[in-house]
């Protein structure tokens, strides 16, 4: 049996507007072009409905026809790159924090700071985060950097 669609009113809204938004960009990428939503359709393979639909950011849309929009307004911008891992600041947030832990201390120690202890990024710098993930994305380049 086909898994039902979520129903539109179950998204949160910053989503729905998210996508009503990109559905009016692409409209006035359109009209900018002068051309019809039927033609738009036809390009696509998808009914000059169903380019109305997109064009008032339907939910229910396959993402592949936004997608495809996207692609006829501009070929070179790549979607997958909106959410690539060095575009994911709250991963790397994480990841940097974790990698920032200070390590607990080993039963009589001398106190003294370990030389590979992690030094800790100023509250609330986010430059900081943006230089620990370069750093862990790209290893090789913070040792040629020193």
């Amino acid at each position: 049996m086909p898994k039902k669609a979520t129903p539109s009113a179950e998204y949160p809204q910053a989503v729905l507007q998210q996508i009503e938004q990109l559905g009016q960009h692409i409209a006035i990428a359109r009209k900018r072009r002068g051309e019809t939503q039927a033609e738009w359709a036809r390009r696509l393979g998808v009914s000059q409905p169903t380019m109305a639909r997109i064009e008032r950011g339907d939910p229910s849309v396959a993402v592949v026809s936004y997608v495809m929009c996207m692609w006829l307004v501009d070929p070179a911008v790549a979607v997958a790159d909106l959410v690539a891992p060095q575009h994911d600041s709250a991963a790397l947030e994480r990841e940097v924090s974790r990698v920032r832990k200070p390590r607990s201390r080993a039963a009589g120690s001398s106190g003294a700071a370990s030389p590979r202890a992690p030094l800790a990024a100023p509250a609330g710098s986010s430059p900081g985060a943006a230089a620990g993930l370069a750093a862990l994305l790209n290893p090789g380049a913070s040792k040629a950097a020193r």
